[in-house]
């Protein structure tokens, strides 16, 4: 096994020399030439800086006479020209030949950029040899679509690809693990150092974390769909959402990295949350989704002190309380952390904002809807069964307790069930003895398992007759925000709380931890 990388060794804040803005490059992918020159004007209008006209995309594609029509001036963008042959991940199945023309007609039109394989292009210098306008620059790429070789074998790349006499070096390997991005990081950094111009990305949504964290590594460029559903490789986000979501434009190399670990984390709104939070107070940092298979190793690889901070979520909360040198004494005896953060000296230290996020909710849920006496919890004696014994079970039977309600854990497995409720003094049950398990009305419910989450959104942790004994009823799930589980909740007569209040209190205490800046 290859040992991870720690990107540390290769903070880019050393790199003090000034450098160009990394581009936003948006694939124009119609399949007809004025719908792409109509793509190249729709690129122009979301902010993008450059729109890669896919000309292996184009139906029926005559270069003489739809090369003009897409390259037609004055165009609102620079263009960079692509023909991608099937064998290098394109569309494009005919010979060299007509292609290597095509691209030559492309720089005679005007073309800033065009790409062309590395595999093929010592036989593409010979023919553009002295041909090559002095305003074009020529891209040499390699698609690596099963890995993301070790940084030394990516040196040597590099290497071939400026052999060729490239003016821009793009490499896109594939994640296999997000700790392979760091090696990608590395030799952005390295490039930079050497003021050598390169693109390089890490496909698919392992590798979603080179296409936003370029910029602060110095990446010439990075690609941004017009829209989704229009992306050129996997897990490519929008251009919108690079420039407005992640705010790539004003990421640069102190610029601090917070996110969300977890495993799926695609459906997360956290980013949108927490970006806004750090533009809105002028705090240098963005927040990015990690799909995170092994979290020791992540932790382990990214130990820069810029990375600075991240939320945890499933199924990470409980590994996240042993990945951690300090736990704050009542995340600890949650055992669960949601929230790590990196001090200064490099100490990862873990807290809780869940249970505090979860319990207030559902508190405020019942004082909304029900008379209570303010100087106690509304929870206070009451029967509270919490579906799911992970991390987020663990935080709301903590949080119950500590108001005063008798808890009661009911989970799939009826041993992780028994083991959280040993640790907090309760009964256990399976989901199937929950069905007929009604002691006394005015329950409460809360679902902290990912049953009915996008996009499983007709699944439910307990049916409808079932619900008939519960008073309220909270889901953490909130993608989307009224769950199968709650509309039934609410259609029986019980008080319903939305996950998404859990979310974002739990997010304001996170916050605060990452910044250090209070929420008014």
């Amino acid at each position: 096994m290859a040992t991870a990388l720690s990107v540390s060794a290769v903070s880019p804040a050393a790199a003090a020399a000034p450098r160009p803005r990394t581009l936003v490059c948006v694939p124009a992918t119609a399949r007809a030439p004025r719908e792409m020159a109509a793509e190249l004007a729709a690129a122009a209008a979301l902010g993008a800086d450059v729109a890669e006209l896919r000309l292996d995309c184009l139906a029926g594609f005559a270069p003489r006479r739809d090369l003009p029509v897409i390259l037609a001036k004055p165009r609102p963008l620079p263009a960079l020209v692509t023909y991608r042959p099937k064998w290098e991940g394109g569309q494009y199945e005919g010979d060299d030949g007509p292609r290597f023309e095509a691209l030559l007609l492309a720089m005679e039109l005007g073309a800033e950029y065009v790409d062309v394989e590395l595999k093929v292009a010592d036989k593409f210098m010979k023919l553009v040899s002295g041909k090559k306008p002095d305003n074009c620059k020529l891209i040499v790429s390699s698609h690596n679509y099963e890995c993301t070789p070790s940084a030394e074998e990516l040196a040597d790349l590099v290497a071939q690809i400026q052999a060729t006499g490239a003016d821009i070096v793009k490499i896109a390997t594939t994640a296999t693990e997000i700790v392979d991005v760091a090696k990608m990081f590395q030799i952005l950094v390295s490039c930079q150092e050497k003021q050598v111009p390169m693109i390089g990305l890490v496909m698919n949504d392992r590798g979603f974390i080179s296409r936003v964290l370029c910029p602060k590594y110095g990446g010439f460029l990075t690609f941004g769909s017009l829209e989704k559903g229009k992306e050129s490789a996997l897990a490519q986000p929008t251009a919108a959402d690079l420039i407005n979501l992640y705010n790539i434009r004003q990421i640069g190399p102190d610029t601090k990295v917070f996110g969300i670990i977890g495993k799926p984390v695609g459906h997360s709104k956290s980013p949108i949350l927490h970006n806004e939070a750090f533009r809105s107070v002028g705090f240098n940092a963005v927040y990015v989704p990690f799909l995170v298979d092994d979290l020791d190793k992540f932790l382990k690889t990214y130990s820069s002190p810029d990375f600075a901070g991240f939320s945890c979520t499933i199924p990470h909360k409980e590994a996240a309380v042993r990945c951690c040198d300090e736990v704050d004494p009542i995340a600890r005896d949650i055992g669960a952390v949601n929230t790590i953060v990196r001090r200064p000296d490099g100490k990862l230290v873990g807290y809780n904002t869940d249970y505090v996020g979860a319990i207030s909710a559902i508190e405020d849920g019942i004082r909304a809807c029900q008379l209570t006496d303010p100087a106690t919890s509304p929870l206070a004696g009451r029967l509270f069964v919490v579906i799911g014994a992970g991390g987020a079970g663990k935080a709301l039977a903590y949080g119950a307790k500590e108001k005063g309600a008798r808890v009661v854990i009911a989970n799939r497995t009826f041993a992780r069930a028994q083991e959280l409720a040993n640790l907090i003094g309760g009964p256990a049950l399976t989901l199937a003895d929950l069905e007929n398990y009604h002691p006394e009305e005015g329950m409460i419910l809360a679902n902290t398992t990912a049953i009915g989450m996008h996009p499983n959104v007709n699944e439910t942790p307990l049916s409808k007759q079932a619900l008939k004994s519960y008073a309220v009823v909270f889901d953490a799930v909130y993608t989307p925000k009224e769950t199968r589980l709650l509309r039934e909740a609410a259609e029986c007569g019980a008080t319903v709380v939305s996950g998404l209040e859990m979310f974002i209190r739990q997010a304001m205490g996170q916050f605060e931890h990452f910044t250090g800046m209070p929420v008014r």
